[in-house]
């Protein structure tokens, strides 16, 4: 893979480059509509899908960034996006062309004032992982071998710009309208804010590591304070392979319950021990050891759960509570999914399809174990998610539902579903992390 020399920084640069991915993805459509004089609609629509996603990841590569992280988020919405998108956006979890070398030793030289190789006994000059906000090396001290990861060059000088880019596309993807949004938005610019600033993230990776070292079976790196700085974090290096990569690998059902109930485990002492939680549950952030532990070595994203919406977001998470219409209706109101300003229509509309949703998505928490190699509840998510997209009864309604922190606890929750899903684990003890709370 080619490396970096340059990435483009300032504001009009980066609104080039994705204009330029605007006009190739008008040129596919032309050829989409070529293409089905000659073939089928749905072969004609693949064809458009897969260069269209090809050429606006192809320009959000180059970017790195807010943008691309934006596209590392979308590839967890299996429900939301086509295949052909879901495929070419997951490459940017952990494969995006790399910084050279002489940008590596200028980002060292600029905060230690040395080159790396004046400061560790060995380091490689090729990065062995690059994603959307920073690349990884390896290193060595005393024969100890290091992770080194650094954050690219104008990542957080550029999340304000990116996001105005990106917020039209993000609206009209998950229909959401201009008026009352800014919330929205402001909670997904803080937190690109907090994983470029890798000073929170050593601290926060130190908290975590030092609160759930009791857990079983679930792993984390040391983290080097004397080797990190704003843009630098260095940790041991985790010897394993990538979450996305086990999963594809014939695997003992025996071996893949217990990295599940690991997982799981380690997520629901977040949620409810710590209230503060790893926001960010993809692939490219977990390893799994020869042993088969479970390796995290990423704290970038963290979310922060204010007791005032933990307590009704997990109240309505009980079976009794979604059932009796009264509670119902009143948790719904404090975490503002209705409104005193909705018409009657809208409260019961919007009533009956949240009925709907926690219905299904908290089917686990009512079950004292849960099967999620269970293929028929993941259809059910994209069937009901599919069929809310095509509700015309939205129309004219105020969508924007919610509050903010539903934003990183929801995708908290599909990345965690969707890994659960990946391991095919069954017979899951849902409060099992109970056992380890003092």
């Amino acid at each position: 893979m080619k490396t970096l020399n340059k990435i483009p920084t300032g504001k009009i640069e980066r609104t080039s480059s994705l204009l330029k991915a605007g006009a190739k993805v008008g040129v596919n459509y032309l050829k989409y509509y070529g293409n089905k004089i000659t073939k089928d609609e749905d072969e004609a629509r693949k064809i458009l899908n897969e260069d269209n996603a090809s050429d606006i990841y192809d320009s959000l590569k180059e970017l790195k960034g807010s943008a691309l992280k934006v596209a590392q988020m979308l590839s967890m919405e299996k429900n939301i996006l086509p295949v052909e998108y879901v495929e070419k956006f997951s490459l940017s979890q952990f494969s995006v062309p790399p910084l050279s070398g002489a940008l590596v030793k200028k980002t060292f030289r600029k905060y230690f004032g040395k080159n790396p190789e004046e400061i560790f006994d060995e380091f490689s000059s090729e990065s062995v992982n690059a994603a959307s906000i920073g690349q990884v090396h390896t290193a060595k001290i005393n024969e100890k071998k290091l992770a080194v990861k650094i954050q690219y060059p104008g990542v957080r000088e550029s999340i304000s710009s990116d996001l105005k880019m990106v917020k039209p596309i993000a609206m009209k993807m998950f229909n959401i309208k201009k008026e009352g949004s800014e919330s929205y938005f402001q909670e997904v610019e803080d937190k690109l804010f907090e994983e470029t600033d890798y000073n929170l993230e050593l601290k926060r990776s130190q908290h975590f590591a030092e609160k759930c070292q009791h857990l079983p079976n679930v792993r984390f790196p040391h983290y080097y304070t004397e080797y990190s700085c704003e843009k630098i974090i260095t940790m041991d290096w985790m010897s394993g392979i990538h979450f996305s990569e086990f999963t594809k690998k014939q695997n003992s059902q025996e071996d893949l319950n217990k990295i599940g109930q690991t997982l799981w485990d380690f997520y629901m002492y977040q949620m409810h021990i710590l209230k503060k939680v790893h926001a960010d549950p993809h692939p490219g952030n977990f390893l799994i050891s020869e042993n088969k532990e479970l390796l995290v070595i990423d704290f970038g994203c963290i979310k922060e759960i204010p007791e005032d919406f933990y307590i009704p977001y997990f109240e309505l998470a009980k079976e009794e509570n979604l059932k009796n219409p009264e509670i119902f209706r009143e948790k719904l109101y404090m975490l503002e999914i209705l409104r005193s300003d909705d018409s009657e229509n809208e409260k019961d509309f919007f009533a009956k399809l949240f009925y709907e949703l926690l219905e299904l998505f908290t089917r686990p928490f009512n079950q004292e174990k849960f099967d999620f190699s269970d293929e028929s509840f993941f259809q059910e998510i994209a069937d009901l998610g599919q069929r809310y997209a095509k509700i015309s009864d939205m129309k004219g309604m105020n969508t924007n539902r919610g509050s903010r922190h539903f934003i990183y606890l929801n995708r908290t929750f599909f990345g965690l579903y969707n890994m659960m899903h990946d391991l095919k684990a069954k017979d899951i003890a849902i409060n099992n992390f109970k056992n380890y709370c003092d």
